[in-house]
């Protein structure tokens, strides 16, 4: 079971999951530079590093992430 939105693993998907250590590290590293005016992001941002950090490495090994897109019927992105 993935423990995370749609909208999480969407900002997951754009850092390392080579390893849930990597992940933290690049999401972390990355946040200093964020927005501190927009706060869905902080909010994305730190409800990730707060699951990756009471989860185990095997726990994040069993996931898989997938970017989700959002298109029409048609099929477009």
């Amino acid at each position: 079971m993935n423990p995370f939105t749609v909208e999480e693993e969407n900002l997951i998907c754009i850092y390392d999951t080579s390893s849930r250590t990597a992940l933290k590290s690049s999401i972390t590293a990355a946040y200093a530079f964020a927005d501190s005016e927009d706060s869905e992001i902080n909010e994305i941002v730190c409800n990730v590093l707060y699951k990756l950090v009471n989860m185990s490495d095997e726990e994040f090994s069993a996931l898989i992430f997938c970017p989700a897109y959002v298109g029409d019927d048609e099929g477009e992105v």
